[in-house]
């Protein structure tokens, strides 16, 4: 074999954990490890959980959020907010959501949680615990040799009204850590543009902001968050595939996502389980993916779809054939999409993004 002959690493589960990964969707309150549930319940006095045993807890969780029912797949964050009302357990799930991202491979993330939902503290609290756990886990991942970048994402929940209180949190935190603003909750009968007052505090202020549209919900709901909240990216946003025929001309709205590159926050897993599609094989990753709009593959909510980064990527290897240019292709552009400072993405990316890769790949 010649010097200047090109092997890669072989393309599986292992060398995905190894290699440096960005996730841009990732629920706190749907990421937390069982024995912490149980244990921060243990510390409250919660007894609505529906046992004890740590592995049990787990696949309960997973089962539920594969049951269909979507009232059963609610439940499941009924009981991870349950026991998170109080500061010092946001603070404990935060530092374990960074430390658990890290081992996994990924060299940034944007997290994001409603801080409206931990209602036993004023918003500001509970902010403010996000931001301590992140840095906490942070700090503890790069003397391990894991070094992680994690920007905090504020919701607002759509069909609440406390989206001005949000808004103004995102940009009153943007120097403590605090990238951007996304609306949550249901698409259906709350458009993005429904209290315009928040939408005026982060154009005033320059703030990013992403808007889970696309998902339960078809193009028109893609079109309204681009143009009534001016979103920067979709969470979600698969459904833009309603307007990408396999055989055919794009529809007027997907042309607008593609030209523009606007970042798809990708869940497969998590679409699957909400019934978007009936199976991966089903699932438009891979076609949009080909077709060149700015797909990301994320995880959504680790805890209740029993998965990772790298599961998620592993998933969609095995299933539509990709190789590491696709993998690196995914990576980096949900890099471009990041929220961070540009001087942050370009040291992630000429540090540790391209080198890695590059190491995968000879």
């Amino acid at each position: 074999m010649a010097d200047n002959d090109v092997v890669p690493v072989p393309l599986n589960a292992a060398s995905l954990a190894a290699a440096p990964k960005v996730l841009l969707h990732d629920h706190l309150d749907g990421g937390l490890r069982p024995l912490t549930v149980l244990e921060l319940a243990d510390e409250v006095g919660y007894r609505e959980l529906p046992t004890d045993d740590p592995a049990e807890l787990g696949r309960w969780f997973r089962e539920s959020a594969d049951s269909g029912s979507l009232e059963r797949y609610l439940l499941t964050f009924d009981h991870t907010v349950a026991v998170m009302q109080r500061p010092e357990a946001v603070q404990r799930v935060a530092r374990e959501c960074a430390l658990d991202l890290a081992a996994d491979g990924v060299v940034y993330a944007e997290v994001r949680m409603a801080p409206e939902l931990l209602t036993a503290m004023p918003l500001d609290a509970a902010v403010e615990a996000m931001l301590d756990g992140y840095a906490q886990g942070s700090r503890e991942a790069a003397a391990a040799g894991r070094p992680i970048v994690i920007g905090t994402l504020l919701c607002a929940m759509r069909q609440n009204d406390r989206w001005v209180e949000v808004a103004e949190a995102v940009v009153r935190y943007r120097a403590a850590g605090v990238v951007g603003f996304d609306l949550a909750g249901p698409e259906d009968g709350f458009p993005p543009d429904r209290i315009p007052e928040a939408i005026a505090v982060l154009d005033r202020a320059g703030a990013h902001r992403t808007v889970h549209a696309g998902e339960a919900a078809g193009p028109p709901s893609i079109a309204a968050a681009l143009a009534g909240a001016h979103a920067e990216r979709l969470g979600h946003g698969v459904r833009i595939a309603d307007e990408v025929p396999v055989d055919g001309a794009l529809g007027d709205l997907a042309k607008r996502v593609l030209d523009e590159q606007v970042p798809l926050e990708v869940a497969p897993r998590s679409n699957v389980q909400t019934g978007a599609y009936p199976s991966l094989a089903q699932h438009p990753v891979d076609r949009l993916h080909r077709l060149g709009f700015a797909v990301t593959v994320n995880t959504d909510n680790r805890l209740m779809s029993g998965v990772s980064a790298t599961s998620e990527l592993a998933d969609v290897v095995a299933e539509f054939g990709w190789g590491w240019d696709d993998v690196q292709t995914v990576t980096e552009r949900a890099l471009t999409g990041a929220f961070a400072d540009a001087g942050v993405r370009a040291r992630l990316l000429a540090d540790v993004i391209r080198p890695g890769y590059r190491a995968l790949r000879s």
